[in-house]
């Protein structure tokens, strides 16, 4: 007998796939924006340069790409008869296809406010924004001014004008951030640190400058620098609780310890001793003594910091003491652009009084200056640039262009 047939049943419901969480993403267009402010002292000394010519600003960099202003005193347009000056902005690093936004103001030195401005930014462009195509390329006005009017206008103010360039690079970038986020506070160790200063608590080290006493705290300023921390740690006489520091100015001392504890200097006291009239002589500044406490005290990132001031401070009249002090100091960043400097303005350099006193006191440097300057001349007959001898300027008072140095003081 045959077996009966058996029946298989199938299930009418398919099996459930495993579902991934969704996912999202953003695509964010926008611009990165940096200005930079191109100030053209001498302008009468300018004109006449020739249709085509141009002065440049420094370099700055918005957007990882380096840019340049560019103002033409005659014009760029020769159909203009130098009828009107021209002003362009310049991508003067390598780049393709750069898209960015401009804005162009000359700055009105009345302090009226009616400032010239040409801006992309605001607005809405028809076309987009403006395309670099490769290094070089420039966007601006021809006619950005007619030159009679500028001349007699309260845009030239003591032969000088005054212009800011706002740039703003395009760049897209996929935003795939979590829809939560937990803000975090900026540190705040310096803060906590100088408390402890302000308050004394557990101090174990009195420091008398100038019959000034100050407290602190041997483990803070053996961790900051070499020299405390060689003093307190290892030496036979660590244990001292007083010390007093000699050859130093109660201001520079305390100074120096709010670095040590907060990481950051006094801003507004540097500011005030570097355009104060009550000092004239660099090496009297705060942030000059500064530099020397910190060289005796082993600090290099106040060191650097004070490098970073005084090297806004360089000027024809001013670069000779600044490059002592540089050399005196270790401030090797310092030293290396005023040797770049004085040797760039060689003839205005020499003819000032601190040149002298570095003919007197610092024959070493004069040495490396004209080392320096030997330096800038290889480089210039290589590349086939200037021609002229720097040496030759010494006869002339003109500057590696043929023209004079016009003084900054």
């Amino acid at each position: 007998m045959s077996e009966p047939p058996t029946i298989t049943h199938v299930s009418d419901k398919l099996p459930i796939a495993e579902l991934s969480p969704p996912t999202s993403s953003r695509s964010v267009t926008d611009t990165v924006n940096g200005s930079h402010r191109f100030v053209i002292q001498g302008y009468s000394l300018a004109k006449g340069m020739g249709v085509g010519k141009h002065i440049a600003s420094d370099t700055f960099t918005v957007g990882g790409h380096q840019w340049a202003i560019y103002f033409y005193p005659d014009g760029k347009n020769p159909e203009d008869n130098s009828t009107y000056v021209s002003v362009f902005i310049a991508l003067a690093s390598e780049g393709t296809d750069v898209r960015a936004l401009f804005e162009l103001t000359l700055v009105d030195q009345s302090g009226k406010g009616k400032d010239k401005v040409h801006s992309h930014f605001d607005r809405s462009l028809e076309s987009g924004p403006y395309t670099l195509k490769y290094r070089g390329s420039m966007w601006g006005y021809k006619r950005f001014f007619r030159r009679a009017l500028l001349e007699t206008s309260d845009y030239l103010n003591d032969d000088c004008l005054k212009i800011n360039c706002t740039v703003g690079v395009v760049r897209s970038t996929i935003d795939c951030s979590s829809l939560h986020t937990i803000q975090v506070p900026d540190p705040d160790i310096g803060a906590h640190f100088g408390m402890l200063l302000e308050n004394m608590e557990a101090s174990d080290i009195i420091f008398n400058v100038a019959c000034e006493k100050f407290h602190a705290h041997k483990l803070v300023l053996a961790a900051r620098s070499p020299v405390f921390r060689n003093e307190f740690l290892y030496e036979q006489d660590g244990n001292e609780q007083e010390i007093v520091v000699n050859d130093m100015e109660p201001e520079v001392f305390k100074a120096m310890l709010h670095f040590i504890y907060r990481d950051a200097l006094l801003e507004e006291e540097l500011e005030s001793t570097s355009t104060s009239s009550s000092t004239p002589c660099t090496s009297d500044t705060l942030t000059a003594k500064l530099l020397s406490a910190a060289d005796r005290y082993d600090l290099t990132r106040l060191r650097r910091l004070c490098e970073s001031h005084l090297c806004k401070d360089i000027s024809i009249n001013s670069v000779a003491q600044i490059l002592a002090l540089a050399d005196r100091y270790h401030a090797t960043e310092l030293k290396s652009v005023c040797l770049s400097f004085a040797a760039e303005n060689l003839a205005a350099v020499t003819q000032s009084d601190g040149f002298e006193y570095l003919k007197e006191n610092c024959p070493s440097l004069q040495s490396e200056l004209l080392k320096t300057v030997a330096g800038c001349e290889d480089d210039c007959s290589s590349g086939g640039g200037k021609s002229k001898s720097v040496w030759a300027q010494l006869s002339d008072g003109g500057d590696t262009n043929g023209r004079r140095v016009r003084q900054r003081t």
